[in-house]
C-alpha cells in the first residue's frame, strides 16, 4: 500500500514540474522581444515600397520592438524613395536600416532611406552615398534641373538634422555624388554604428536610448530578440519580376507576335489568349517604370515602316529604318535613374532584329496570300497537265490531277496524248496539246 502511495506522489510531482517548466517557457517567450526583418536587395521601386509598408503594418500589429531593414540597393525611383522615406519617418515602430552584408551598398535612393532610419548601421566592407538626383524622363534645362536638385536637397536636410546626423556630409553625397565607406560614414556621423552581423547589431543596440523623429525618447530592448523575416508574397514576387524592364519588353514583343499569329490562323485560340496575357503583363510591368513617350512613338513608327516594307517593297530600306527606330525606341524606352532599371543593350538589339525580321516576313506572306486569287474546282485546273483517256473528236474524257473530267479540244486528239487545260466552261474543260520546244508531243 505504501509503495502505491509513493508512486502516486511521484507522478503528481512529475506533472507539477512539467507544468512549471511550461509556464517558465511561456513567460520567457512572452518576454522575448520580437524584431521584424525585411531584405531589400533590389532597386527602389513601387514593389519594394509596398513590401516596406506591409512590414511596418505587421510590426505594429504584432507589437515588435523594431523593424530591421537589411539593404543592398543601387538606388531607384524618386517617387518610391519618397514614399518609403515618409513611411520610415512616420513609423510607430523604430526602424533600423542595416547595409549588409560586406560588399553591399546604399546608393542613390538607398542613401536617403539609410539617413531616414531611427538607427543607421553598416557592415564593414559596405558603402553609401552617390545620391545625386538623376532626372526621370527627358533631360531638363539647367533651371529645371536646379529646381529638382534643390528640392531633393531640402528633403534630405529636413530629416537628417532631426536625426542628429551630419547634414553637410549628407548633402555632399547628394550634390557631388560622394560615397562613404562604413568607417568614413561613422566618422562623419552619417550612421550610428557598424556591426559585422545582425546579432552583433542587436546586441550593441540593447539598452540604447534613441530619439524618434517626433522628439520622443525610446530605449531599445533587443537582447535575445527573435528575428522574424517578412517573406515577399507571391504577388510581390510576380510584380518584382515584371518590374524588370527586360522581362516586360520580352513579354510585350512575344505577346504581339502571338496575337499576329492568331490573326493569320484564326480559330487556334491558344496563341491569341496567351499573347493577350503576355502583352497585358508587359504593359503592366512597364507602367510601373518611368516611360519616355517619344520612345513609344519610335516603336509605333517602326511597326508602320515594317508593314510598308512588306506591302509595297522598299528594297530593304524601309525595313532597315524600321529596325533602327525599334532599336532606338527600346534603348530609350525606360527613363531609368540607375542602370539596373534600363533595358539591356543586348536585349534591345536581339529583340529589334528578331522582331523586325519576323514581322517583315509574316506581313509579306500575308500580303501575298491576300493578293493571290482564290481558285476552286475547274478554276484550279487551268494550266494543269492532262492525259487523254480516249480520242477527243472534239469531246472526250481526260485525266487531270487524278480526276476524270469531260474535255473538248479544238483539234482532234488521240488517246494517250499529253494535253494542257487552257480554259473551262462550267464543268467542261478546254484542252490543247502540250507544247514543247519542238511542238506538240503526242504519245501512242
Amino acid at each position: 500500500m505504501l509503495q502505491h502511495v509513493r508512486r502516486f506522489e511521484f507522478r503528481i510531482a512529475v506533472r507539477w514540474m512539467a507544468a512549471l517548466a511550461l509556464a517558465v517557457a511561456v513567460a520567457a517567450g512572452a518576454q522575448q522581444p520580437l524584431v521584424e526583418k525585411i531584405v531589400l536587395k533590389d532597386t527602389i521601386q513601387p514593389v519594394s515600397a509596398g513590401l516596406l509598408e506591409r512590414a511596418l503594418k505587421r510590426a505594429n500589429a504584432e507589437g515588435a520592438a523594431a523593424l530591421l531593414v537589411q539593404m543592398d540597393t543601387p538606388g531607384g525611383l524618386v517617387e518610391s524613395m519618397r514614399a518609403m522615406t515618409g513611411a520610415i519617418l512616420g513609423s510607430h515602430v523604430p526602424v533600423i536600416v542595416y547595409v549588409a552584408p560586406a560588399g553591399a551598398r546604399a546608393g542613390s535612393a538607398g542613401f536617403f532611406l539609410l539617413e531616414a532610419a531611427d538607427v543607421a548601421a553598416m557592415a564593414p566592407g559596405t558603402e553609401a552615398g552617390a545620391a545625386h538626383v538623376i532626372f526621370e524622363g527627358t533631360k531638363p534645362d539647367s533651371t529645371e534641373m536646379q529646381k529638382v536638385e534643390n528640392d531633393a536637397e531640402a528633403f534630405l536636410r529636413s530629416y537628417v538634422a532631426r536625426r542628429n546626423r551630419n547634414s553637410d556630409a549628407a548633402i555632399a553625397a547628394m550634390s557631388s555624388s560622394h560615397s562613404y565607406t562604413a568607417e568614413e560614414a561613422l566618422a562623419q556621423h552619417l550612421i550610428d554604428l557598424t556591426a559585422v552581423s545582425e546579432q552583433q547589431l542587436l546586441a550593441a543596440l540593447d539598452g540604447r536610448e534613441i530619439t524618434r523623429f517626433d522628439g520622443s525618447k525610446v530605449t531599445l530592448h533587443l537582447a535575445g530578440a527573435r528575428i522574424d523575416t517578412v517573406v515577399p508574397t507571391l504577388r510581390e514576387e510576380l510584380l518584382g519580376w515584371l518590374v524588370n524592364p527586360n522581362i516586360a519588353l520580352l513579354l510585350l514583343v512575344g505577346g504581339a507576335l502571338l496575337i499576329y499569329l492568331e490573326f493569320n490562323t484564326p480559330g487556334t485560340i491558344v496563341p491569341g489568349a496567351l499573347g493577350t496575357l503576355m502583352v497585358l503583363l508587359g504593359i503592366f510591368g512597364l507602367n510601373l517604370l518611368p516611360i519616355r513617350y517619344t520612345a513609344v512613338l519610335l516603336l509605333v513608327g517602326a511597326v508602320v515602316l515594317m508593314v510598308l516594307e512588306a506591302k509595297f517593297g522598299g528594297h530593304g530600306a524601309l525595313a532597315i529604318a524600321g529596325v533602327a527606330c525599334l532599336l532606338f525606341g527600346t534603348l530609350t524606352l525606360v527613363a531609368a535613374p540607375v542602370p539596373e532599371l534600363e533595358i539591356s543593350p543586348w536585349v534591345a538589339v536581339a529583340v529589334s532584329l528578331a522582331f523586325g525580321g519576323i514581322t517583315v516576313f509574316l506581313v509579306r506572306l500575308a500580303v501575298r496570300a491576300r493578293r493571290r486569287k482564290v481558285r476552286l474546282g475547274a478554276d484550279a485546273l487551268v494550266g494543269s497537265d492532262a492525259h487523254a483517256m480516249e480520242p477527243l473528236a472534239p469531246e472526250g474524257h481526260v485525266l487531270v490531277e487524278g480526276e476524270i473530267w469531260l474535255a473538248v479540244s479544238s483539234q482532234p486528239v488521240e488517246k494517250g496524248a499529253r494535253l494542257r487545260v487552257v480554259a473551262h466552261e462550267q464543268n467542261l474543260l478546254q484542252v490543247a496539246p502540250a507544247e514543247t520546244p519542238h511542238g506538240p508531243v503526242q504519245s501512242a
